[in-house]
């Protein structure tokens, strides 16, 4: 059995005083590079170009971004905060993190006070994540086989993460046997990101395309699906990379366990359910090339939403740092969140 520690060790954001260093996620995992923001606005480009990816660290990211634009004045601050917003529509924490930095704002704070405070939504974060790894691991029983979806990791996170940090956690306490990563087309987050998380924490795994899904849980391998979510609305319904939903239909079909796990930053309490969720809609050309190389005959057309909406009734638990919701619904979300 090993320790929390073995399995985490990577930080992709990185606050350096007058800038904030990303590692620069569309790299990975051939080349180890970095991006460093000087200002608001290098933040909210890193984060529409994808160099910062991952609910929970989109939010923390543009903490960051807020603090360099105080730096240089409040005029500078009334610029970058609607700017940040626009950056990415769907995941929640970003509008959270935001909100939290514009209360301080609000409340008088200078650059130094709004430092501390994106320091203690980062700090939380990394805590909330270790928090629910052991709370989810305590769901899954001994000798258990997960397949998990996109990159929920320390990439995307402060760190440890949220869906892989429950598999860190099980695989720390001896309960997870076998580790499978779909893919996630077409930016390939599980194979280029989660694949390379686990090899370098010393997690063994398996990559499974995103097709093969289906066939994997109809050979018993597989008794969860873990994945994260960039917004959970006030009845449960749950937002997350594309292809989620399709996972929790065939979950359902053979007898799989469905559990998301994420922040209660990502909980939208004032979204009612998952049709009120916007999906972001991304440049067609990213399902029509590869490497900047067209694969697809000249002419044809792309539909390329970011992101589906699993409905509340295909998931079995919701774990967040407050607790964990089983088989939730509009009351179990109300009681918790309220």
């Amino acid at each position: 059995m090993s320790t929390i520690e073995d399995h985490d060790t990577i930080r992709a954001v990185l606050w350096r005083g007058e800038r904030l260093r990303l590692l620069d996620q569309r790299k990975l995992p051939f080349v180890e590079d970095y991006v460093d923001c000087t200002d608001a606005a290098d933040v909210a480009q890193a984060i529409r170009d994808l160099v910062v990816r991952g609910a929970p660290a989109i939010g923390i990211s543009a903490a960051w971004g807020v603090v360099l634009a105080a730096q240089r004045g409040r005029e500078a601050v009334d610029v970058a905060l609607p700017m940040l917003r626009a950056s990415r529509p769907t995941a929640v924490n970003l509008m959270w993190a935001l909100d939290r930095m514009q209360r301080c704002i609000a409340e008088g704070a200078d650059a130094a006070e709004l430092e501390r405070e994106a320091e203690r939504i980062q700090d939380e974060d990394l805590a909330a994540n270790r928090h629910m790894g052991q709370l989810g691991a305590s769901l899954l029983g001994n000798n258990v086989g997960v397949l998990t979806h996109c990159n929920t990791g320390s990439l995307a996170t402060a760190g440890y993460g949220t869906a892989l940090g429950v598999i860190r956690a099980g695989c720390s306490l001896g309960k997870i046997e076998r580790v499978f990563a779909g893919e996630t087309r077409p930016w390939l987050q599980g194979a280029r990101l989660t694949m390379w998380e686990l090899m370098r924490d010393g997690i063994p795994a398996t990559l499974v395309s995103d097709s093969a899904a289906a066939h994997l849980m109809g050979s018993g391998q597989v008794h969860w699906i873990i994945v994260g979510a960039d917004r959970i609305a006030a009845n449960g319904d749950v937002a997350n990379k594309i292809g989620t939903y399709q996972l929790a239909i065939v979950a359902r079909h053979h007898g799989v366990k469905f559990m998301v796990v994420a922040p209660s930053s990502t909980v939208d309490m004032a979204t009612a359910s998952g049709i009120e969720i916007e999906i972001e809609m991304r440049d067609p050309d990213e399902l029509l090339a590869h490497a900047g190389q067209r694969t697809v005959v000249e002419g044809a057309q792309a539909w390329n939403p970011v992101f589906d909406v699993t409905p509340a009734s295909l998931i079995d638990a919701i774990v967040t740092e407050r607790g964990v919701i089983e088989n939730p619904n509009d009351q179990r979300m109300q009681a918790l969140f309220a």
